[in-house]
């Protein structure tokens, strides 16, 4: 089965050096934990922690998603989105992503996931479509602000940052309802 990686293409038109990006609640490439799957799932949409290093100079603010390119949509899934978290910023606790006030360091701003709703929504892969990736990244940005609309979709905010970005942390988690 061909298993499509849209950041190791992404990486062909400009590479990024690698950060390390780590979760206290998943290792790479092993099943998210349940809290991090959809509350229709039996989870709790919870984010999970999420950890960063190897920031490079020049680094002023960051950008987090996540994304499942396995869903059966033909575009994927975006689960989360978050950008101008501050430069200093190198840790999201579990359940940052949960959409209240506060829950994010100051500054940061959080776009409508594909459900519209501006937080984390959990895995909730559909029965029969096998095992599903979820791309947690984080982008070391060399601006401060990205100037984007309110309402923005996460795919504006991936191909905005795409032109600004510094150094690139990726971890993945699994989900599967089969």
């Amino acid at each position: 089965m061909f298993e499509y990686d849209p950041y190791a293409e992404l990486a062909r038109l400009k590479d990024f050096p690698a950060m390390t990006l780590t979760s206290a609640d998943f290792e790479h490439g092993q099943s998210l934990p349940k809290t991090a799957w959809d509350a229709q799932m039996g989870g709790a949409d919870r984010s999970p922690q999420l950890s960063w290093s190897g920031v490079p100079a020049g680094t002023r603010s960051f950008a987090v998603s996540c994304f499942d390119p396995d869903a059966p949509t033909g575009s994927g899934y975006w689960h989360w989105a978050v950008y101008d978290l501050d430069a200093s910023v190198t840790e999201l606790a579990a359940d940052a992503g949960n959409g209240e006030a506060g829950s994010l360091p100051a500054g940061a701003v959080t776009l409508p996931n594909e459900a519209r709703a501006e937080r984390y929504i959990g895995a909730a892969p559909p029965a029969t479509t096998g095992t599903h990736r979820y791309f947690f990244v984080v982008d070391a940005l060399d601006v401060s602000h990205l100037d984007l609309a309110p309402g923005s979709t996460p795919a504006v905010l991936g191909f905005n940052r795409h032109f600004h970005t510094l150094g690139r942390g990726i971890l993945v988690g699994t989900a599967s309802s089969d």
